[in-house]
C-alpha cells in the first residue's frame, strides 16, 4: 500500500519516509514515529493500517541522520544496534524530521502523531513543541517519565504495559498524576505489546489500545 519517498528537514538533511495513502480522500493524516528498530516491516505495517482507516500516513526514517536503510530485527543484536543508533541521533534533528513529515502530509487535513518505544517519547515531545500537530498518541515511551513536567499543547494519549521491564509502573502513575487531562492507559502486558513480531505481543491489549488510538484520531483530526 505504501511507498518510499524523500523528505528534506529544515536543517537541509534528506531522509527517507514510508508514505501510505488511503484509497479515497483522506480524513486527515498521521505521522508514525519509529521504534529503535528503524522503519522496519512493523512500522510500515502501522502506516499501512492507518491508510486503511482513511488517513494519509507517513513514517520518517529518522536513523537516516546517522545510518541509512536501517531495518533491525526484534532480537538482542537488533536491540543493541538500535540503542547505539538512538544515542547518536540529535533530538532536535529528530524533531526536525517529524516536522518535515507533518508538513509533507498537512494537505490531507489535521495531522496526528503516533509513536512506539523511542517513538512514543518523541511523540510526547512533538505534542509539546511541533507546529502543525493536532493530536498525539505514545506507546510505551519510557523517556516520558523524565519529561513529565513538559506540557503538551494538543490532546495526547499514552499506552503502557504493567509488566514492562523497562518502564516502572510507578513512573507511569507519576505521568498520570502530573497530567490528569491526559488519558494514560495501563495494559496487562509487557514492553512492545503492540508488535505482533515480538515475543511480548499481547493481542487483546494491542487491539484495545489500537481502538482507543483510532477513536482519539477520529475525535481530534476531524
Amino acid at each position: 500500500m505504501g511507498e518510499w519517498i524523500k523528505l528534506t528537514a529544515a536543517d537541509g538533511v534528506e531522509i527517507a519516509a514510508w508514505l501510505a495513502a488511503p484509497t479515497s480522500a483522506p480524513r486527515g493524516a498521521v505521522v508514525v514515529i519509529q521504534e529503535i528498530f528503524g522503519v522496519n516491516h512493523h512500522i510500515r505495517s502501522i502506516a499501512d493500517r492507518l491508510a486503511g482507516e482513511g488517513y494519509l500516513a507517513i513514517a520518517p526514517a529518522m536513523f537516516d541522520r546517522v545510518r541509512r536503510d536501517v531495518e533491525l530485527n526484534y532480537d538482542q543484536p537488533g536491540m543493541a544496534k538500535g540503542g547505539e543508533l538512538v544515542g547518536k541521533v540529535d533530538r532536535e534533528g529528530a524533531l526536525s524530521d517529524i516536522s518535515a513529515a507533518v508538513q509533507r502530509v498537512a494537505g490531507a487535513g489535521k495531522v496526528g502523531v503516533v509513536g512506539f518505544c523511542w517513538g512514543g517519547t518523541m511523540a510526547w515531545l512533538a505534542a509539546v513543541q511541533t507546529e502543525g500537530v493536532a493530536a498525539a498518541v505514545g506507546y510505551y515511551g519510557g523517556g516520558i517519565i523524565g519529561m513529565k513536567d513538559l506540557r503538551p499543547r494538543v490532546p495526547t494519549m499514552l499506552h503502557f504495559g504493567e509488566q514492562d521491564g523497562h518502564i516502572p509502573v510507578a513512573g507511569v502513575h507519576e505521568i498520570g498524576a502530573a497530567h490528569p487531562e491526559t488519558p494514560v492507559f495501563l495494559y496487562p502486558a509487557g514492553h512492545g505489546f503492540n508488535c505482533d513480531e515480538r515475543a511480548s505481543y499481547d493481542a487483546p491489549s494491542a487491539a484495545l489500545a489500537w481502538r482507543r488510538t483510532l477513536d482519539a484520531f477520529a475525535k481530534h483530526l476531524r
